[in-house]
């Protein structure tokens, strides 16, 4: 017999709600912290498409005996007194959006969650329902869609509907790949930055890889990919040898989506190009993934090949073209609603 949880109290106003979703983090730099993270992280089917009876023996017998020191190394180096640069920066957009809507006049509960590790979806959800919110817009944080990443966290809410007795009417954003203001806040991140730096010989535009398998399965990633990249390119005038795209973060020994990051760092190299900028655009928020992987790694492994000068580019952060674009994705994915607006009256979104 399923069980469900029993309601909260009815709140004396309908609202509605914003549940910003990103990958999640460990919460301490070490090994005993790497742990059970990395289990629920690669113990997801979405992120490990492996019969269990297979993966699992690999995973507790091999990875989770390995990895976990090896992986708290190199989150020690990019952790903050804040904590988790992850952790910090989605928080802090989580802040930012709900100030942004409220000067726009709206009365939103923004909360943020992770995919794995706290805070989590579910706890999240059941807040948001406390707060009085009967609609509850999801917005994972990824632009482009995989079925790892956004299939993901559609998986956790759809787990915990399961559970729950009065389920809210939702809304989940599938992806914002081309979104006009998302491009829009990417290429002033990376002019601001050539105003302040010069600009470069080439820029290289590294998202997250996925393996081939996937693709070849249907899923959409690697072509929403290159669509933000053309898009960004454009926005900047960039010329077709003046920019590159790449695939970074390979796991395992399955074939990934190519041109591999650090391949394409070290033939880039090898050509002695003078200076490199380096941009994540598939990342909203600084993460070990960009400043351990690509602001160290590839930086030593640009330079070492005989490049003269690696420069990165910070993803969006809390940068306020990011943030207002964050706004103006909620305004529209909510839009028809009915919202509280600060003065205590109903609107339509």
């Amino acid at each position: 017999m399923a069980k469900f949880r029993t309601e909260p109290p009815a709140a004396p106003t309908a609202r509605v709600g914003v549940l910003l979703c990103n990958l999640g983090t460990p919460e301490a730099p070490t090994a005993q912290a790497l742990r059970p993270y990395l289990a629920e992280f690669l113990s997801d089917p979405r992120v490990i498409e492996l019969p269990a009876a297979l993966w699992r023996p690999i995973l507790h017998g091999v990875i989770l005996r390995t990895r976990p020191a090896k992986s708290a190394e190199k989150y020690r180096s990019i952790w903050t007194p804040e904590g988790s640069p992850l952790a910090v920066w989605t928080e802090k957009q989580a802040t930012l959006l709900r100030g942004y809507l409220a000067q726009r006049g709206l009365d939103l509960r923004v909360r943020h969650a992770m995919r794995y590790g706290r805070p989590q979806v579910a706890a999240e959800l059941d807040q948001l329902k406390a707060e009085g919110c009967d609609r509850i817009l999801v917005l994972p944080l990824y632009p482009q869609y995989a079925a790892s990443t956004v299939g993901s966290v559609m998986d956790a809410v759809a787990g915990w509907m399961r559970s729950t007795r009065s389920v809210p009417e939702l809304r989940l954003v599938r992806d914002f790949c081309t979104d006009a203001r998302y491009i829009t806040a990417l290429a002033q991140s990376v002019t601001q930055h050539w105003q302040q730096a010069g600009r470069p010989d080439k820029l290289l535009m590294s998202f997250h890889g996925v393996p081939k398998r996937m693709i070849d399965l249907g899923d959409p990633y690697q072509q929403q990919c290159r669509q933000t990249a053309a898009q960004l390119a454009s926005r900047l005038g960039l010329a077709e040898d003046e920019w590159l795209l790449s695939f970074q973060s390979r796991f395992g020994p399955a074939k990934w989506i190519g041109p591999a990051t650090d391949a394409t760092l070290e033939e880039l190299g090898k050509t002695g190009l003078g200076r490199l900028d380096v941009i994540c655009p598939g990342f909203v928020s600084d993460c070990l993934e960009t400043l351990e992987e690509i602001a160290m790694e590839g930086k030593e492994i640009f330079e070492k090949a005989g490049g003269k000068q690696l420069r990165y580019i910070p993803c969006l952060n809390d940068r306020p073209a990011w943030i207002h674009a964050l706004a103006d994705l909620v305004q529209t994915q909510t839009q028809g609603w009915p919202v509280v607006r600060q003065d205590g009256s109903a609107a339509a979104t």
